[in-house]
């Protein structure tokens, strides 16, 4: 089953929040899922962000794809290089004779 974090729309007509959820990748962008990480909410100024990074990083190292937009507030709250440091180094090739 291919899981995705992605964005799940909430709120009023043009005034949307958001939910940042573990989804299976089939489900529709609102419908059912797995967990929910936290929200984001563009249109307060600054945009605000709450979001539970040790879930969000447990879920990347269990092989979930985040969306772009997710992507991106993953980097902004720094559970991105959060997961990043936690990969083993990448082995060099082996030669083959």
């Amino acid at each position: 089953m291919a899981v995705k974090l992605r964005l799940m729309r909430m709120g009023k007509t043009k005034q949307p929040t958001y939910r940042i959820v573990v989804a299976d990748a089939r489900t529709q962008r609102d419908g059912r899922f797995i967990e929910i990480l936290g929200t984001y909410e563009p249109r307060e100024e600054p945009n605000r962000i709450k979001l539970d990074n040790d879930k969000a990083v447990k879920w990347l190292q269990q092989g979930a794809q985040p969306t772009e937009t997710v992507a991106k507030i993953l980097k902004t709250t720094g559970a991105w290089e959060t997961f990043q440091a936690g990969k083993p180094a990448a082995k060099p090739a082996a030669a083959k004779k």
